[in-house]
């Protein structure tokens, strides 16, 4: 995101403002807004799954002081992806802890899809009906790039990586022994991620994930105008 952004300057290429202002707009909105969201998912499921914890600290809140973490605030206004305070979650209130760790684990990035089909929809509305102006313009790149940073963070919480949620739900189909000794290295994987990251190796399968799954997402919030005959 941001970085992007000031690697094309340091370059010397050219920038736009409006769409600078719009990718800025989008992340205040998701740290405002959807990371609490993320958190709440998952101490609500939590909590549908008898762990009262997150409810006891007083973390079923969309309030974002609650949740907002200043080095993952950091990160998401510089690469597009970042992360919240965790909600703390206790597994031995689980009846089945890996299984139920693993669905608590994957509402997060499922907050996430379902917030970028909520923005998708006027998105979608102003492709098809608004006249094409400054301000639709400026409207319509602020609802893709929230669309956007949405489905970045679903992805990148889906890695199979701790301490993101996508370690927890790949716990789910681990034995015990093979759980422990994942966890045990886990700082050379969160290693490994970064290292794979940076350098470029993981452009390519996630932005094509991530294209797939936007695209997805477009596709369903345009069902209801081709039902009609508007689209």
């Amino acid at each position: 995101m941001i970085f992007t952004v000031i690697r094309t300057i340091m370059a010397g290429g050219r920038i736009d403002v409006l769409s600078v202002a719009a990718q800025v707009l989008a992340i205040v909105f998701v740290i405002l807004c959807v990371l609490p969201l993320h958190e709440l998912a998952h101490g609500w499921v939590a909590g549908k799954l008898g762990d009262p914890t997150a409810r006891l600290e007083r973390r079923l809140t969309l309030n974002p002081l609650a949740s907002v973490d200043p080095v993952g605030t950091v990160w998401l206004f510089l690469f597009g992806f970042g992360w919240a305070k965790p909600v703390p979650v206790n597994p031995r209130y689980f009846k089945k802890p890996k299984r139920d760790m693993a669905i608590v684990a994957a509402a997060g990035p499922i907050s996430n899809v379902l917030a970028a089909l909520v923005g998708a929809i006027p998105a979608t509305a102003m492709m098809l009906f608004a006249p094409y102006n400054g301000v639709t313009s400026f409207i319509f790149t602020l609802l893709n790039y929230y669309v956007t940073v949405n489905v970045t963070l679903a992805v990148f919480n889906l890695l199979p990586v701790p301490p993101l949620d996508g370690s927890r739900i790949l716990g789910a189909f681990l034995s015990d022994r093979a759980l422990e000794m994942y966890y045990r290295y886990q700082n050379i994987f969160v290693m490994v991620m970064f290292v794979l990251m940076f350098s470029g190796a993981f452009s390519g399968p996630l932005y094509v994930i991530e294209n797939w799954l936007t695209r997805g997402i477009f596709f369903v919030t345009s069902l209801p105008f081709k039902l009609f005959g508007a689209a």
